[in-house]
């Protein structure tokens, strides 16, 4: 299919270099309160909750307190990773019935379960998860934090009352959707006007449209006052629990009161000379592990990318991912069970890490906003196939079998915390970085600027059409191969986020080159190139 996008436009972005810390996301302006963190006196881990939060309002179809994620912290005194899940749960009362499929449809792009009557799974009340995101940021800032919470939280409160711009790409994303957000009355109000036009449809670029988002920085005030216990026990969560179940969610305060994130030690993947630490468990780690396992077996590294390359980074992650989708699950008894999304990394000047991936699953999750704290939703039970029997089937009380992949990278005397958004392309963005990083010693900005292929689901290798046309005749000798563009919107690919640091002490960032909001920001103060 022919497309009338340019062909002769390029877009690049410059690396962030600083001798101080640096933030990489996917909103700079959240980025900018990151970096405002770190250079007062803030860790690494001060530095992500504070992002973590702001960007919940400034990029908020993405992630916030409604969602969940993960993610892996590097500790330089300790020469260690740790890692943290806190990712979404069904509620206990959740009802496998209320979930019918429809014969010979499936769910879409996201995952290849088949559709459920109604798209109940997908959007609307019966699709939201018990949220994480507030208890993963606690137990962070609990563990590594030495800023006060309410301090780390004061930004995102500030930018709520202010009211996200809607801007021409926040228009974009609201009206991709509009019509989901349009079931919902009070989705409809924060996100569209009259109930019908998504807002910023008349978007000009002197206008400076905003989002009321007057109850969530309410609910934001709340929870820097009284801490992260308050949105699970507290007043916060009475009004979150009463508003969903007066929508028809099933989530209940015992759901909110007995959800606890969970520290491990990170998963350690030996890729050739190189140290990869990911998450264990129901995440996209244990897939990389495989894919690396199969990439490292079955191909050595030449001077540059080349065709055979993308060849073995294809068949590395169809093979991992056919085992992923057939095996992993919450297969634990209910009661004892321990894309979209959003990435940033952090580093600090001491040289800790954290890669930190939060989402809502799909853009705008569930569609459905709680009036009394201004939350969206996620949608996080979509993340469970509906079908009985299966590794990852749909039941009370379990944990979402989650695809984000933060990992932190080493090789040699330089580091990386890495990661990105969307969906089931989030591991083989990852998994291309690390080995661009390397295997090719390359910098950071020319990995991220490198085109990448997918093959997370399907027989056909989605090619980025910017690759030589000797390298995708080449693999279409043997592989059905999709070329197709990176733009802005949708994006083809995962969209990452990554930082890291050298022998010397110097820190860098960079942000998915395509991603018109995203950017690496160092602390202020600190020489930058």
């Amino acid at each position: 299919m022919k497309s009338a996008l340019s062909r002769s436009q390029t877009v690049r972005k410059t690396v962030c270099r600083s001798k101080g810390g640096v933030v990489a996301a996917q909103n700079r302006l959240a980025a900018e309160i990151g970096a405002e963190v770190l250079a007062a006196g803030g860790d690494a881990a001060d530095a992500a909750v504070a992002v973590s939060f702001a960007i919940g309002v400034l990029e908020p179809w993405m992630s916030g307190p409604g969602g969940g994620g993960a993610l892996v912290v590097w500790r330089a005194g300790e020469d260690r990773a740790h890692a943290l899940n806190y990712g979404m749960r069904s509620p206990r009362e959740l009802r496998v019935e209320d979930y019918p499929t429809a014969e010979g449809e499936t769910a879409g792009d996201l995952f290849p379960w088949k559709m459920v009557v109604g798209n109940r799974n997908v959007r609307g009340p019966l699709a939201i998860a018990v949220p994480g995101t507030v208890a993963g940021a606690g137990a962070l800032h609990h563990r590594f934090g030495r800023i006060a919470w309410s301090d780390l939280l004061a930004p995102a409160v500030a930018a709520a009352e202010d009211g996200m711009r809607v801007d021409w790409y926040a228009a974009l994303h609201i009206a991709s959707v509009a019509r989901d957000l349009a079931a919902d009355p009070d989705a409809a109000g924060l996100f569209l006007d009259d109930g019908t036009w998504p807002k910023g449809s008349g978007w000009t670029a002197l206008s400076d449209l905003r989002l009321d988002q007057s109850q969530m920085a309410k609910t934001l005030r709340a929870i820097a006052a009284e801490g992260p216990d308050s949105f699970y026990r507290g007043a916060v969560a009475a009004d979150l629990v009463a508003d969903l179940r007066a929508k028809g969610s099933r989530i209940s305060m015992d759901d909110l009161s007995d959800y606890r994130p969970e520290w491990s030690d990170a998963l350690e993947i030996g890729y050739r000379d190189a140290i990869v630490h990911a998450l264990p468990g129901l995440t996209a780690g244990p897939t990389l592990a495989h894919a690396l396992s199969e990439l490292e077996r079955g191909w050595q590294p030449g001077a540059a990318p080349d065709a055979a390359t993308y060849r073995a980074y294809g068949d590395a992650l169809a093979t991992a991912y056919r085992h992923r989708l057939s095996t992993m699950g919450d297969l634990g008894e209910a009661a004892e069970a321990s894309g979209c999304t959003t990435h940033f990394s952090v580093v600090d000047r001491a040289g800790n890490m954290v890669a930190m991936t939060q989402t809502l699953l799909s853009s705008f999750g569930s569609c459905v906003v709680s009036p009394s704290t201004g939350l969206l939703m996620n949608n996080g039970i979509m993340w469970f196939d509906p079908e009985p029997g299966r590794p990852n089937s749909l039941a009370p009380g379990r944990r979402c079998l989650m695809n984000v992949c933060p990992v932190v990278v080493g090789k040699g005397g330089r580091r990386w915390a890495l990661g990105a958004s969307g969906g089931r392309k989030i591991m083989p963005a990852v998994m291309q970085l690390a080995s661009f990083l390397t295997d090719f010693d390359m910098t950071l900005e020319d990995a991220f600027h490198q085109p990448r292929i997918d093959r997370s689901g399907g027989d056909a290798l989605v090619a980025d059409d910017a690759l030589a046309r000797p390298i995708l005749n080449e693999l279409s000798r043997t592989t059905t191969v999709v070329e197709t563009r990176r733009t802005v919107f949708p994006y083809a690919f995962a969209c990452p986020a990554g930082v890291g640091r050298d022998p010397s002490g110097a820190n860098e960032g960079m942000s998915e080159i395509m991603s018109p909001w995203g950017d690496a920001v160092a602390e202020p103060g600190d020489d930058v190139s």
